[in-house]
């Protein structure tokens, strides 16, 4: 789903806070006001650039229902200057906008198929809208898989969703973490070893694939392993985006530019980048 391009895609538009949920520790929820670029439609894996005024911007992926598009939807992980000021945002804080940006999930391509998504730590938030326009449309898809994997229990993501998606019987879900204390009775280890665990048909499958970027690849080999071709495999990648159009260069990934070309992209086209770790 490819969608246009804002009017003036360099001017953010002041826009306020609605509501501020706490997902983990250092993640939080941003749902922001109607107007400007907050009414334009995004497509499932689609990014703005938020602007928090006096401090800097920085790209947040879109994490709501793309059937929504009034509710503009963000999920933050409080790390650096910038998302931690986002992240200390209340209701009715000013914040601006640009955007949406960059290409998302074939969503529309995948029809027919089944589809894997395979989530690490923060990456289910940029594959939320993914999964709520195949639910959406339920009935034009095969088997659907979520595979996801957090550092610890305390780090899962969107909790109570997950547990309403686990309750579905046409939604397989599987969830894992890295470490645990003897109170945790699921799965301890990475999102990768969930693969072989998973039903679907490698020949028949696209997978969307969003996470830090050693998961991506070791998911990549997992996938390949199970059968499921390379040329069906979709990753988000994460660049250093400053003017979210291309014309920067700051995120450019050999020939290309993830803010313009990405964030989603097809293993086939960065194949080679991605087996040169200094890149």
């Amino acid at each position: 789903m490819r969608l246009s391009m804002p009017s003036d895609p360099m001017r953010p538009a002041p826009t306020r806070v609605l509501t501020r949920r706490r997902e983990v520790a250092d993640t939080w929820t941003l749902e922001l006001e109607p107007g400007g670029t907050a009414e334009r439609p995004f497509a499932p894996g689609q990014f703005n650039m938020l602007y928090v005024f006096g401090v800097g911007e920085i790209p947040i992926s879109l994490s709501g229902d793309p059937a929504s598009p009034h509710r503009q939807v963000h999920t933050v992980r409080a790390v650096g200057p910038v998302s931690r000021a986002l992240a200390a945002l209340g209701p009715d804080a000013a914040v601006g906008v640009r955007g949406p940006f960059g290409q998302g999930w074939p969503v529309e391509a995948a029809a027919g198929a089944d589809v894997v998504l395979i989530a690490g730590g923060l990456g289910l938030a940029p594959l939320r809208p993914a999964l709520y326009y195949i639910l959406s449309r339920r009935a034009r898809y095969g088997r659907v898989v979520l595979l996801y994997g957090a550092r610890s229990p305390g780090d899962i993501l969107f909790r109570r969703e997950l547990e309403r998606w686990r309750r579905r019987t046409d939604l397989e879900v599987r969830v894992t973490v890295d470490h645990a204390g003897s109170d945790w009775l699921g799965r301890v280890g990475v999102a990768t070893n969930l693969v072989p665990l998973a039903s679907f048909d490698p020949g028949d499958t696209v997978a969307f694939v969003c996470g830090p970027e050693v998961m991506m690849r070791f998911a990549v080999a997992a996938l390949r392993e199970a059968g499921v071709d390379t040329a069906a495999i979709y990753l988000s990648m994460e660049r250093n985006m400053k003017c979210a159009i291309g014309h920067c260069g700051h995120c450019q990934f050999g020939p290309t530019f993830v803010c313009k070309d990405g964030p989603v992209l097809s293993f086939e086209r960065i194949r080679g980048l991605l087996s040169r770790k200094e890149i």
